[in-house]
């Protein structure tokens, strides 16, 4: 069994959904040294979270953001606003979508569905870089 562990911090990000696979892929390139095994890519905050999902038309990121914003608007009434009215909608949203993800890997790359790719989900409309735990775990290639 092989393990590898990087950290990526993303820069700053507008509010919305954010393809990031490119940016996991550069930061632990080990993928390719397995044969079969896991990515757990974890989000270290409470404003923001990680999804998969569709990875082909942007429009879905825009569609995913006016969703998660019908379904915890920022004009509900909160008791936590201390840091703005963006941020208790941003942890409900990270609460709902998730902080990790668990991808398989596959003869050296994430077995990913042919529409799939991982968003950034920002929730706050100004979040400053955030930062993920990637792991990597599997049987590498046997010669």
């Amino acid at each position: 069994m092989q393990w590898y562990q990087r950290k990526l911090i993303l820069s700053p990000k507008s509010r919305g959904f954010h393809l990031i696979t490119r940016d996991i892929l550069k930061q632990i390139p080990e993928i390719v040294d397995i044969q079969i095994g896991f990515l757990q890519a974890f989000l270290q905050h409470t404003s923001a979270s990680i999804s998969l999902n569709e990875n082909a038309d942007p429009d879905v990121r825009v569609d995913m953001e006016t969703a998660v914003n019908h379904i915890c608007p920022e004009d509900m009434p909160f008791i936590h606003t201390c840091e703005g009215s963006d941020d208790m909608p941003a942890h409900v949203k990270s609460s709902l979508i998730g902080c990790q993800l668990m991808v398989p890997i596959s003869e050296g790359e994430l077995a990913l569905g042919t529409w799939q790719g991982v968003y950034l989900c920002e929730h706050r409309n100004q979040g400053g870089p955030r930062r993920l735990v990637l792991t990597v775990f599997g049987q590498p290639y046997q010669p």
